[in-house]
């Protein structure tokens, strides 16, 4: 059986990070699968999707890592062709990918300790973001 739904939420600002793991917990203790996967897929060229501990220390190292990575001062081919600034946004979602699949058992997401489901904002403005949790399994 597959089964879809849907989470939206606003982001504020370039960087910010949007912990989901409880989101889609709830999906899956209130959805009618007992066990399966679950992928959360963001549709759109400036997001991405992936899993981290989600504390302050690492709230502030990813950021950094995708600056030194990937700056956001360096001239991009997309920032020429569209003039919107956000070609360096682009590549970072690119490398961070638009979904994850996570098993779940017993309508229990199986994430480590230390882990949680969260979306990384690339863009250099803020969005009405709509992600996508496709269940399937029994």
């Amino acid at each position: 059986m597959v089964a879809n739904y849907t989470i939206e939420f606003q982001t504020r600002k370039e960087d910010e990070i949007v912990d989901l793991t409880g989101r889609v917990a709830a999906i899956i203790a209130d959805g009618e699968l007992v066990r399966g996967s679950a992928l959360i897929f963001v549709p759109g060229a400036t997001g991405g999707v992936s899993t981290i501990e989600y504390e302050p220390g690492l709230i502030e190292d990813f950021p950094s890592l995708m600056s030194r990575l990937i700056p956001a001062d360096r001239a991009y081919r997309h920032d020429q062709t569209w003039q919107d600034g956000n070609g360096h946004s682009h590549l970072r979602a690119s490398l961070i990918g638009p979904s994850l699949i996570v098993p779940f058992d017993e309508k229990r997401l199986m994430l480590g300790t230390w882990q949680q489901i969260v979306f990384f904002e690339f863009d250099n403005k803020p969005h009405r973001r709509r992600l996508i949790v496709q269940l399937q399994g029994e």
